[in-house]
């Protein structure tokens, strides 16, 4: 019999190289080029890339003996997961290999920024002796604030402790009491903007964090500030970093990380007291190590039929046929389920009746999971982590089972408690043959709609004329709705409309209709 093929498009550390050597034909392309990768794709049963190669529909054509691609590092950006779970593709990737090296990073840049190694090196090798004009500041007893307090984030935190720092943060998503265990106190997030002496960002990058630290957050920060961005590049908007600093509103920045990479000419490079790197984050022979080591263990489990911890797209293990239909459906419900929470729950309960209940379902309730955390951390969420990830936010999860389903065939909830005490819940359930994703139940209110791409809810007074008047706000932004409908637990009572629109609907609209229907709650969330 053959050996398996493993085709590395990209540099593979050689100790991942050497665990895959003795068990698979390893050959070798230049996945950059599309001439080269996709004819040696055709008789490849794995994949290994890293950031230059595209792995997109049409690489996945060429490749009708593929079953795992596996990417030496955490972003995903340049894989397809959608279109290689269509075509049967385990996509994995080394979650854990650079958050240290990414944290040590972010400590870097903020010591470089605190002592302007940057500027009085360049000064020195040009034969200038500047030890008054590059006078810096300690660490000791200033506040650090730290955006984001997931992986990446705990560690800064623990490493900054020895600094005699103290440390506060923002993070919707991590429990209070979960942030106390490593020192941390979690503030809003104004309340970090004025009171830090440090701003070191570790946020993943999504709609709702783009711009996030711009002109309207920089306004409010200590003109002593020095603001560290190592996470990604856009959640520190960099034009506002340019406009604070030459207004002299921020006294110092690192940044790692830009909107449009390779970033070679910035504004910012006219500042002494802007220390710069090109992306280096990952940069380290241990990550790159850990990086080859772990997607080459994952290619060897995959092609094994063995179940792959890191497997992003499915669950690495042996899945009942009746449950696969819900995998998809339980993530949507998760991440509706945040949208509408709007920050951590203290707990979830991921409910199962029905028929589907007779099967093993534990894959179900960490479907849900990652649709939870999907949106809201900074690393890539699979069904491994999951857990992991509701461990260390301090959420307590539980599935419940259950054969009954009252009207439905088989019904899907996932429900939660936040820290005050507000109760979260939102079903769904799979109908006919194609099995339509259907929500049924949000927070009490029955009703029941397809799922699509992008959805709104607005929660408010009932009275005559609402429908009418979101309508036509909806209207005047030419977005389309393609589906409606109104909920409501009595009559001029509290209702609920729920909405599928063709596109998303504008901050600014949404706002309108908020402020026109007086609602209670307004959330959006895109399911694409």
């Amino acid at each position: 019999m053959p050996k398996p093929s493993v085709l590395v498009a990209e540099e593979l550390s050689p100790a991942g190289l050497a665990l895959l050597e003795g068990d698979f034909e390893v050959r070798h392309t230049n996945g950059a080029d599309r001439s080269q990768l996709l004819p040696a794709l055709a008789d490849a049963d794995a994949l290994i890339v890293r950031s230059a190669t595209q792995v997109d529909a049409e690489a996945l054509a060429a490749a009708p003996k593929l079953k795992v691609v596996a990417r030496a590092g955490v972003g995903l950006d340049n894989v397809d997961v959608d279109a290689s779970t269509k075509a049967g593709v385990l996509v994995v990737n080394a979650p854990t290999s650079n958050i240290i090296s990414a944290a040590e990073q972010a400590i870097n840049l903020l010591l470089a920024c605190a002592r302007n190694t940057a500027p009085a090196h360049n000064a020195l090798v040009n034969g200038e002796w500047k030890r008054s004009k590059y006078t810096g500041v300690e660490l000791y007893d200033k506040t650090v604030g730290i955006v984001g307090l997931g992986r990446i984030g705990a560690l800064v935190a623990q490493r900054l402790s020895a600094f005699g720092t103290r440390i506060i943060s923002y993070d919707p998503f991590v429990q209070p009491a979960r942030a106390a265990q490593i020192g941390v106190e979690m503030v809003s997030l104004d309340n970090l903007l004025r009171r830090s002496d440090f701003i070191t960002i570790h946020l993943p990058k999504n709609k709702d964090t783009v711009g996030l630290i711009g002109d309207d957050a920089l306004a409010k920060v200590k003109p002593s500030v020095r603001v560290i961005n190592a996470a990604r590049g856009g959640i520190l908007d960099e034009d506002a970093l340019y406009r604070a600093l030459k207004d002299g509103r921020v006294a110092g920045a690192g940044i790692d990380v830009w909107a449009k990479e390779p970033c070679t000419d910035s504004p910012l490079f006219e500042f002494e007291n802007v220390v710069v790197a090109p992306h280096l984050g990952a940069s380290t022979h241990e990550a790159q190590e850990k990086a080859g080591t772990q997607v080459a263990r994952s290619v060897k489990l995959a092609l094994s039929g063995e179940f792959v911890p890191d497997a992003v797209n499915v669950q690495g293990g042996a899945v009942a046929e009746d449950i696969k239909p819900g995998l998809p459906l339980t993530e949507k419900l998760g991440r509706i389920f945040t949208a509408l929470a709007g920050g951590v729950a203290s707990r979830i309960d991921v409910e199962v009746r029905g028929e589907i209940a007779t099967h093993d379902v534990k894959v179900l309730e960490l479907a849900a999971l990652k649709g939870v955390f999907g949106d809201v951390v900074e690393e890539a969420v699979t069904f491994v982590n999951a857990p992991l990830l509701a461990k260390e936010r301090g959420v307590e999860v539980n599935l419940v089972t259950s054969e009954d389903s009252g009207d439905w065939r088989n019904l899907i909830t996932v429900r939660g408690v936040l820290p005050d005490g507000q109760k979260v819940s939102v079903s769904g359930t799979l109908s006919g043959p194609r099995h339509a994703e259907k929500l049924v139940e949000i927070n009490g209110y029955s009703m029941e709609i397809p799922l699509s791409e992008h959805m709104a809810f607005f929660s408010y007074e009932d009275r005559p004329g609402i429908v009418g008047t979101v309508g036509a706000l909806l209207g005047e932004a030419r977005i389309n709705i393609a589906g409606m409908q109104v909920s409501r637990d009595e009559e001029g009572g509290k209702a609920l409309i729920t909405l599928t629109v063709d596109s998303a609907i504008p901050d600014t609209t949404l706002g309108a209709i908020s402020t026109e229907i007086r609602s209670e709650t307004t959330r959006q969330v895109d399911l694409d």
